[in-house]
């Protein structure tokens, strides 16, 4: 059976993610610049579907350019040396009706880590010119310690500052590339 080849559309894509503050409020931030690919072995569903995403560090964004700055300090991030996060899929399941976990190998400051994420199937469709579109909605939680993201600081009480969990989303939208 043909395989088809689908290309991220970063105009119609986003990436967010949310990390609690002081434990009293999250902090919401994005990737302004990612790039993607999925290969579906079977043309006529998603099963056994293969993606690969990658995220330029440099381009995350909070709102707040000191924040941003940090973040891509060695203390977080450490963009200089590794300006990217990259995902790498291992499984691509079905759960049922338009519910599928996506399964894969996380790289952030160059530790992998096995990571399942929720997806929501939205659908395909032909746009007014004629291209196939997929649409996926994907929800998920990391620790951010399991990436060697510390934050140093602790709050009067001795807690900490940051939470430990990052939750993830991101609404992906992927193009068919025909030969």
């Amino acid at each position: 059976m043909a395989t088809k080849h689908w290309v991220l559309d970063p105009a119609h894509s986003d990436i967010h993610f949310r990390i609690r503050h002081l434990v009293i409020s999250s902090v919401t931030g994005t990737f302004k610049v990612f790039s993607g690919r999925f290969v579906t072995p079977q043309h006529d569903d998603f099963s056994e579907a293969y993606f690969t995403i990658k995220i330029d560090v440099y381009s995350i964004d909070t709102n707040n350019r000191d924040r941003d700055e940090h973040l891509k300090s060695p203390d977080f991030f450490n963009a200089d040396a590794f300006p990217d996060i990259e995902f790498l899929s291992t499984e691509f399941k079905h759960i049922e009706g338009d519910k599928h976990t996506l399964t894969g190998d996380l790289t952030i400051k160059g530790i992998t880590k096995q990571v399942t994420l929720d997806v929501l199937f939205g659908g395909e469709a032909k746009d007014g010119f004629g291209v196939e579109r997929a649409g996926f909605e994907i929800n998920g939680f990391v620790n951010r310690n399991d990436f060697g993201i510390h934050a140093n600081d602790v709050t009067e009480a001795g807690g900490l500052v940051l939470g430990e969990d990052i939750k993830l989303h991101a609404n992906l939208q992927f193009t068919n590339q025909v030969d």
